[in-house]
């Protein structure tokens, strides 16, 4: 059905100055080069005053998929697993990945009395959400180390998938032993729960990277409007050189940015401590996202790990080239 929407869709007129650019993104620290761009106006800059950027909000990866398949966004700012769940449901034709965001901040926390991998049998453990990127990686390195799970929080150790906010609140009452999160909330769970980490992602990922947020468009888009996708990673690459040169005035207009849409910011000295956990990186660590697919299968949470074609990152590396920078992996 996708495939027959897309073919329905009239093609773009390159020549004509795009009118309006619907970019997705997360109230999330992690999506800081999009928040960037759109608070320093690099991404309006870019584009040109002929184009109005209009920034459409999610809270979750499916809902942003949701939006691409429908037509109501023309790229996003998105995790790992929505990315590949997208690709596969569409029979690879729905989305692209045109480049990184960020990497790493993600890991395992416990209670005390959970000193090592052979005291979590029996054990109660949450995850944000049933197969996402937190979630895979979970039952993934359960699995390594000989625990058995179900999707309905049987086996070994019992996985509850549940928001983060319920996760830190369920660890401070002691409903769980434990949870595998991303930043801020691992950091707010050590904090608030007096919990600790046992397991940091970072060191089960070559050179400790492995991406969090890549930025994707509709196929039919970077097909059809390849000056567009330039100009929003080229907003991106600037906003990255921005986070890396400044990182305190960078933490409080994303800070500002997130509290402005939610109601709530993050407190300072946790996201500072968060903040050093992630690298923000143009470069969508293509072999950390397939290895994902591939934990995801033997788990039982992914038929597929057919991505073939996911990944077009030709422009980005134009861009990088041009800029005297290294080219990004070809998957």
């Amino acid at each position: 059905m996708l495939a027959a929407l897309g073919a329905c869709a009239p093609a773009a007129d390159s020549s004509t100055p795009l009118a309006e650019l619907r970019l997705g993104y997360f109230p999330n620290f992690t999506h800081a080069p999009a928040i960037i761009m759109l608070e320093k106006g690099y991404l309006a800059e870019e584009l040109g005053a002929q184009t109005t950027v209009t920034p459409v909000v999610f809270n979750a990866g499916p809902a942003a998929i949701e939006g691409l398949f429908a037509d109501a966004v023309d790229m996003s700012f998105i995790g790992p697993n929505p990315t590949i769940t997208g690709f596969v449901q569409s029979n690879g034709e729905a989305l692209r990945v045109v480049a990184g965001a960020a990497s790493g901040g993600a890991g395992l926390v416990v209670r005390d009395g959970i000193e090592s991998v052979d005291d979590l049998a029996g054990a109660t453990l949450a995850s944000p959400q049933l197969g996402n990127t937190q979630d895979v990686a979970l039952r993934y390195w359960l699995k390594e180390n000989g625990y058995e799970t179900t999707v309905e929080g049987g086996g070994d150790v019992s996985i509850v998938p549940q928001e983060n906010s319920s996760a830190l609140q369920a660890f401070i009452t002691g409903d769980i032993d434990g949870a595998w999160v991303p930043e801020p909330w691992l950091t707010r769970i050590v904090a608030e729960g007096a919990g600790h980490v046992l397991v940091d992602e970072a060191s089960l990922w070559p050179d400790g990277q492995f991406v969090v947020t890549n930025l994707i468009s509709a196929t039919s888009f970077v097909t059809e409007r390849p000056e567009v996708v330039r100009a929003v990673i080229a907003a991106e690459l600037r906003a990255i050189d921005f986070i890396e040169k400044n990182p305190d005035e960078a933490k409080k207009i994303v800070n500002a940015h997130i509290e402005a849409l939610t109601g709530k910011g993050i407190d300072p000295a946790y996201l500072d401590a968060a903040w050093e956990k992630v690298t923000f990186t143009a470069d969508p660590l293509a072999s950390t996202l397939l290895a994902s697919a591939d934990h995801a299968k033997a788990v039982g949470l992914l038929d597929s790990t057919d991505l073939d074609g996911l990944y077009s990152v030709d422009i980005l590396n134009s861009l990088l080239t041009a800029d005297g920078a290294s080219p990004v992996a070809q998957p």
